[in-house]
């Protein structure tokens, strides 16, 4: 099998610059339709928002696959990380709940055993 083409702990600091980037376009998408439908009834918002909340979301769902290969998910993490692709802001759920529950955790002892040597 061929090396990674990113490290472990890459991987995890990747889907936690991801996470957070696309919770951020979701709030700025959600803002702009408000401004939208119920403020303004302008659309520069969403026309500003929406483009942007679009890469990002396709970049998180490219980042959780790249992720589950190079942190070997299991099926259930997967699933987990790609269905918090859709709510708003559960991206950021996600990914507290991977660092908590250790599924990020191998990229923090690759970490660990890289700066001991």
């Amino acid at each position: 099998m061929p090396a990674p083409v990113l490290s472990p702990p890459l991987t995890a600091r990747l889907v936690r610059l991801v996470s957070i980037a696309e919770a951020c376009s979701w709030v700025g998408l959600l803002v702009g339709m408000v401004v939208k439908y119920l403020v303004v009834f302008d659309d520069i918002g969403v026309r500003v928002f929406g483009p942007i909340h679009g890469a990002l979301f396709v970049a998180y769902v490219a980042v959780a696959l790249l992720a589950a290969r190079v942190l070997r998910w299991d099926l259930r993490t997967t699933v987990l990380a790609l269905v918090a692709s859709i709510p708003p802001l559960a991206t950021l759920w996600f990914e507290r709940w991977a660092r908590r529950t250790g599924r990020l955790a191998a990229a923090q002892e690759s970490s660990g055993s890289a700066s001991a040597r």
